[in-house]
């Protein structure tokens, strides 16, 4: 079980760094910061002087089980094969003090990886500090006018959200018993809505091309804003590390009548499945494979599938690139055509019905061939009118 063997790792490497070291250092760097650092996962011999000192800064911690825990794992994966090189994750919960953290600590790394669209304006402390590398996850990098700039020393991987919200959408309508389905995000940045109206596209396309009859339902106490001010809809928690108002939600939700949900909420999704399993409703999980999260009761699971957004894979690739030397700045889209999007059909960690199955993977040629293209916070289209519908 993935998450199971992710925490037995943080708790083995935790006691070696406290043998080897007294203390992990990236303690200090969350205490320096003023942000809760979760603790450091230490993978090289940090005096060496050799390979590459990694930092990941983020909202809802590395083990939140979906957005943070993959880029996480996508490093751990990299230490793992260079043991030479050294991560620590910093936690700063208030989204405000996120880009003051990377200027506190900024010096102390090689590599800084930074997942969320709140890691936007980080462009002008790379500009300052052209020897750093940055990865950015979710959003390219601005500069101080707030224009987005192409650095040399950054590479932002943004993904075609609406593509994954598509492919959940499509399985919601599918599988509902009640014909209401709903989608729960964390804070309406331009991934989450993507996510919200890939989301809406998929039920609409179901309905109109399979005959189905879904409902999106949506609670207007937590309609969301995006970053341009304007109401979006959904039901948006407002935080990615609010598991109590999640689970309010979800349980407001499923009142409601709703049986299937997509989540999209970091770790404010913990509660959105709390709801669910307390409730015997169904979810679908988001950005990894999430089945594992979804066991309870007597060998019962609440996934129904999981969106999958390919993060860990392309940020190994990155950290590659630096050490061997071979590092270019792009900012990069990533799409379904490259693997990058997807949702999980793997045997024994879904519980679709064939012809939902069979259903998905022909709307998945349709995407990457450019016959569907699902409405996002971006591309013009809304969620009752893109190509394809």
């Amino acid at each position: 079980m993935r998450k199971r063997r992710f925490t037995l790792f943080l708790t083995i490497m935790f006691i070696l760094s406290i043998a080897l070291f007294g203390c992990g250092s990236g303690s200090g760097s969350g205490n320096e910061t003023g942000s809760q650092d979760t603790g450091s996962t230490d993978t090289g011999a940090a005096d060496s002087g050799k390979g590459l000192k990694i930092a990941i800064i983020t909202s809802s911690g590395v083990d939140d089980g979906s957005f943070g825990q993959d880029c996480y794992e996508g490093i751990l994966a990299f230490v793992d094969e260079h043991p030479d090189c050294q991560v620590n994750d910093i936690k700063e919960p208030d989204i405000d003090k996120m880009i003051a953290t990377v200027e506190s600590v900024v010096g102390d790394y090689d590599v800084l990886v930074l997942p969320g669209y709140q890691f936007a304006a980080v462009g002008s402390i790379a500009e300052a500090n052209p020897d750093k590398v940055f990865l950015l996850v979710d959003t390219p990098p601005t500069n101080a006018e707030g224009e987005i700039v192409e650095l040399d020393n950054v590479y932002s991987m943004t993904f075609a959200e609406e593509e994954g919200g598509f492919f959940a959408g499509l399985a919601a309508a599918l599988e509902t018993k009640t014909n209401k389905v709903a989608v729960v995000n964390g804070i309406a940045y331009p991934s989450n809505v993507n996510y919200q109206y890939g989301f809406m596209s998929g039920v609409n396309y179901a309905n109109k091309h399979y005959g189905t009859n879904a409902e999106i339902v949506e609670l207007p106490s937590y309609s969301g804003k995006d970053v341009a001010g304007n109401d979006v809809g959904g039901n948006y928690v407002g935080s990615f590390a609010d598991e109590a108002t999640g689970k309010v939600v979800g349980s407001t939700l499923i009142d409601k009548g709703v049986d299937i949900i997509f989540v999209a909420a970091g770790a404010s999704g913990n509660g959105v499945f709390t709801a669910a399993k307390e409730a015997d409703k169904m979810v679908i999980g988001c950005d990894v494979d999430q089945f594992d999260d979804g066991a309870y009761g007597d060998g019962k699971n609440i996934i129904l599938t999981s969106a999958l957004k390919v993060m860990d894979i392309n940020i190994t690739r990155q950290l590659e690139a630096v050490y061997n030397g071979t590092f270019k700045g792009e900012n990069a889209l990533l799409k379904a055509d490259t693997d990058s999007t997807g949702y999980v059909s793997t045997e024994g960690r879904h519980q679709m019905s064939d012809d939902t199955v069979a259903k998905l993977e022909e709307a998945k040629g349709l995407l990457k061939s450019g016959q569907i293209v699902p409405a996002s916070s971006s591309n013009g289209y809304t969620p009752d009118n893109f190509p394809g519908l």
